[in-house]
């Protein structure tokens, strides 16, 4: 499937410009194994690259204009780099308009360039599709004119750019666009950046996304009045025990015993994020020790917490869970991503692949009336020069 995709992404680079690319660089989307709507509580993250990437070809074309070419979108835009850098109402080039914006920024000292980019990962299914570009983008600018900017820097930057277009995001989906390692997932703790590898060997059993091909407008408003509810609750537990920072020094018998002081709503997003933080913890002691089916019930209580505590579920996700749940083939499912639409990840028993999508899909379309997308997926390595 790559192969195909950076083929084709060269052929058209030769098309539009008559020679090879100077650069080709890979640049993954990303899952996310556990520890949802942590990463601005302060906990730990469990992302991992896949083998769903964006390829970019680049060269040096010895002026001060790059044009880039988008091949999927049949769409492109040129612009100056001696210019102020603005946003544009063609809202796809503003990821890449943000990248050259931190480059000019930090100084960075670069000369126009062409770029042509083709992906094979599904836009809007909570894949981190906008990281990746911008990643994969950042990552072709330093090899071709040799920055030498650092990987970690380039996942921040990467960050920098989404916030200059507009979308507070956290670090987790460039992080791993940018550190992924195959058959590795990393856990990041999202206060210090530091991070760790831990091996991801599901040896007998497939991971398949199931997307819902629905997104309700509910997210942002939500997702912003979570962050709210979780910080008064914060705040709540410090006043009664001083000693505690953030969510990752607090017990869960600590916000049980504060249960009579908080709002429904508050105590509700608390517990679920002092439980997910420690579920964290207990996912990386199962893959360390290759007990994959502790990981999948972890996985299937995630969703119950994300559905009935932090309440960022919607019907469909919620039937998507519950259809697998007494499936001896499937060993773990949950909502992966903000929530209110988007992907289930779901841990599927090789051999049972088939069977699964369809009945699933089938019983999807006949509640619904949706059609029900599916994407297998593996673990990859992060963004890549690709060896011409």
């Amino acid at each position: 499937m790559n192969d195909i995709l950076i083929q084709k992404t060269i052929s058209h680079f030769q098309e539009k410009f008559g020679l090879a690319p100077e650069k080709v660089v890979l640049s993954p989307g990303r899952i996310n194994i556990i520890g949802e709507h942590i990463d601005y509580n302060d906990g730990y993250v469990l992302p991992a690259a896949i083998d769903k990437i964006i390829c970019f070809a680049f060269e040096k074309n010895n002026s001060n204009q790059s044009r880039i070419i988008a091949v999927d979108l049949d769409d492109e835009f040129e612009i100056d780099l001696a210019a102020v850098v603005e946003l544009n109402e063609k809202v796809w080039t503003n990821y890449l308009r943000g990248v050259i914006n931190q480059l000019k920024i930090n100084g960075f000292v670069f000369e126009g360039f062409n770029c042509v980019f083709s992906s094979n990962i599904p836009v809007g299914s909570g894949l981190s599709s906008s990281a990746a570009l911008e990643c994969g983008f950042l990552y072709g600018i330093n090899e071709l004119f040799n920055l030498n900017i650092k990987p970690i820097d380039i996942a921040l930057m990467g960050q920098k750019s989404e916030h200059w277009v507009g979308i507070n995001c956290g670090i987790m989906d460039q992080f791993s666009s940018v550190l992924g390692q195959e058959n590795k997932v990393i856990k990041i703790d999202c206060r210090t950046l530091e991070f760790e590898y831990h091996d991801a060997d599901f040896k007998d059993y497939s991971l398949i996304l199931f997307d819902s091909n629905v997104k309700h407008s509910l997210f942002t408003s939500a997702y912003n009045k979570r962050r709210e509810e979780c910080e008064e609750g914060l705040a709540i537990i410090k006043s009664n025990f001083p000693e505690v920072g953030s969510f990752r020094d607090c017990n869960e018998s600590q916000v049980l015993s504060l249960k009579d002081q908080m709002s429904e709503e508050v105590f509700k997003r608390s517990h679920f994020v002092v439980q997910e933080i420690g579920r964290v913890a207990k996912a990386c002691e199962a893959l360390d020790n290759g007990k994959i089916e502790v990981l999948g019930q972890l996985m299937f209580e995630t969703h119950q917490g994300l559905s009935k505590e932090y309440e960022v579920s919607c019907d469909e996700l919620d039937f998507l869970v519950d259809a697998v749940k007494n499936e001896e083939a499937v060993i773990g499912s949950r909502l992966m991503g903000g929530g209110f639409g988007g992907c289930t990840i779901n841990l599927v028993k090789k051999g049972h692949e088939e069977d699964i999508k369809n009945r699933l899909s089938k019983l999807y379309h006949h509640a619904f009336g949706i059609e029900l997308k599916n994407y297998d997926v593996k673990i990859g390595n992060g963004t890549s020069l690709y060896i011409l």
